[in-house]
C-alpha cells in the first residue's frame, strides 16, 4: 500500500517532532519555521515513522492518506 505525506503549512507551528520522528521524510525550513515534506510518498518501511511524526506532531499539522 503506498502512502502520501501532507503538512498543513498554515496549521504547522515549527516544532520539529516531525523530523526528530522521520528525518528522511521531514525537514525545516528555516526561513519560513514550517514543516517541508523531503519524501512526499515515501516507501513502506518508513510507514512506522511517519504514523509516529503524525501522532507527535503538536499542532496536528501532518496527516498521512493510503492509496
Amino acid at each position: 500500500m503506498s502512502m502520501k505525506v501532507i503538512v498543513d503549512l498554515e496549521a504547522c507551528q515549527g516544532y520539529a517532532c516531525c523530523m526528530i520522528e522521520a528525518p528522511e521524510v521531514f525537514d525545516l525550513d528555516e526561513s519560513a519555521g514550517k514543516a517541508t515534506v523531503l519524501e512526499e510518498a515515501p516507501p513502506e518501511e518508513r510507514r512506522e515513522q511517519v504514523e509516529a511524526a503524525v501522532r507527535n506532531c503538536p499542532a496536528r499539522a501532518i496527516s498521512l492518506e493510503n492509496g
